[in-house]
């Protein structure tokens, strides 16, 4: 990826009133100073972190007024030279500015090319920088404090005492092969097997986070299922507050998988209404329930519903009750969540059922201990009882860690070296048992340096780099 020259690239999306423009390199505050006109003299004579009020002129004529802020290298968030232009947000204002400037010898920045050089500076490790994206991607409180603490440097500072000390002992480790026929030692193998335990344990918590993190970052997924015409398209809607899914007394007419994000207390949820599960000759339906129990594969929750409405109508509560509990056993025939799944059984239309002062409190708890799972009486029709269903969502995605301060990963990338680097931990913990020699202990211990180094950017390359940035806005 190239990285020299000055650059420049609007900083802020389109809309507001004001926008910024950056423009960084060794010759970024020379090239303001000659479309930048301001009372207080030139920028080239002022000191960094400071604003400077004045006018962007072509020529004789004034472009804008503005405020310029200075940064000087190597105090800036790229290390370099730095100026950051708030102007109006006139679209026609930023491109004069920028053709201005392109003009003067700047160039237009690439995707994340700003943060490509604070990355280069030192300024930030790569976890850091794909933070930056992160924060920048982020839509609620959840993933909004994973983002921050990985941004603060929390993950990396986890690895970094860590990865000095097994250089330390690689280094060791490597000098026993030059004293190999002398058959000296100078790595304490008691204290080597001491840290990769560590750093194994260590590995182990961070790959553990990644359910959780992951699933904050893409959206927690919820499949609403259930037989037809259960209300599901109902329920959807009913949590979006707008009518999102079509809704029809005729059963079987979703034939799709519907999905729709909501943010509940800060988490991002994706909820997936699915068709009907039913047998059915229809081909058209069967493809839309064969997509159904592929969405409850790739769920984190399910919310099994079951029309609690007309079952039992009319008969005494003892009746309704067990009519409704055979219900709920026969539809928990038909699902069977994964271990790391959670599922809530809703109790649909109880509206049409209202039943006796308390019945439905008391009936959703006797289920509760005979299943084993939450179960919330609510109508999706009229609204009635959707806190406790939000609330049961909510508690169901154990956040703590991501606002305790807790290092959790949410990028595959990450994921995936700290995958290959726990089966060369193992690797090196089992040749430590073997008393292997020293050349291949050091190999295994430097596979796990490599695939730690990775993580930080310690070790990289421009593939790797490019692949990362590209997904960058310009402006960072």
């Amino acid at each position: 990826m190239e990285t020299i020259g000055t650059i420049v690239a609007p900083a802020t999306a389109p809309g507001g009133a004001l926008a910024v423009i950056r423009v960084s390199g060794s010759e970024a505050i020379a090239l303001c100073d000659g479309i930048f006109r301001g009372p207080g003299g030139t920028l080239s004579a002022a000191r960094g972190y400071t604003l400077h009020y004045g006018e962007i002129v072509n020529g004789r004529a004034v472009v804008d007024q503005v405020v310029a802020s200075l940064f000087r290298a190597p105090r800036s968030y790229t290390g370099e030279d730095m100026v950051e232009i708030s102007c109006h947000a006139s679209p026609y204002i930023l491109q004069q500015i920028i053709q201005l400037l392109i003009a003067a010898g700047a160039r237009i920045a690439a995707p994340g090319e700003f943060t490509v050089r604070a990355f280069l500076a030192g300024k930030i490790d790569l976890v850091q920088a794909e933070a930056v994206a992160d924060l920048i991607a982020s839509t609620g409180r959840a993933d909004h404090a994973m983002a921050a603490n990985q941004l603060r440097g929390g993950y990396s500072a986890e690895f970094s005492a860590l990865r000095g000390e097994l250089v330390r002992l690689v280094s060791l480790l490597e000098l026993e092969l030059d004293f190999g026929e002398e058959d000296v030692t100078f790595a304490d193998r008691a204290e080597l097997a001491g840290l990769l335990a560590q750093i194994t344990e260590k590995v182990s918590v961070l790959l553990d986070s990644f359910a959780l993190g992951n699933a904050v970052k893409q959206g927690v997924g919820v499949a609403i299922v259930g037989s037809p015409n259960v209300g599901k398209s109902t329920l959807l809607n009913a949590l979006l507050k707008e009518e999102r899914a079509l809704v029809s007394e005729i059963p079987g007419t979703t034939r799709d998988v519907i999905e729709e994000a909501l943010n509940i207390d800060g988490i991002p949820f994706r909820f997936i209404d699915t068709a009907g599960i039913r047998a059915t000759d229809d081909a058209l339906e069967k493809m839309g329930i064969e997509r159904t129990f592929s969405s409850i594969s790739r769920s984190r929750i399910i919310l099994l519903m079951v029309d609690a409405g007309e079952i039992g109508a009319g008969a005494s509560k003892a009746i309704r009750g067990s009519a409704v509990r055979q219900a709920v056993r026969d539809a928990l025939e038909k699902i069977t969540p994964s271990e790391d799944q959670k599922m809530g059984i809703i109790l649909n239309k109880i509206d049409k059922n209202r039943g006796e002062t308390g019945e439905w409190e008391s009936l959703t708890a006797t289920l509760k201990a005979e299943t084993g799972y939450p179960v919330v009486a609510v109508s999706a029709k009229e609204g009635t009882g959707l806190g406790a269903l939000t609330l049961f969502l909510a508690e169901s995605v154990a956040v703590e860690p991501l606002y305790n301060g807790s290092t959790v990963i949410s990028n595959v990338r990450h994921h995936e070296a700290l995958r290959h680097a726990k089966k060369s931990l193992e690797c090196a913990m089992q040749g430590l048992q073997n008393n292997i020699s020293a050349d291949l202990l050091a190999q295994d211990v430097r596979e796990v340096l490599h695939y730690i180094g990775t993580i930080t950017g310690e070790i990289t390359n421009d593939e790797i780099l490019g692949a990362i940035f590209s997904g960058f806005c310009i402006g960072k």
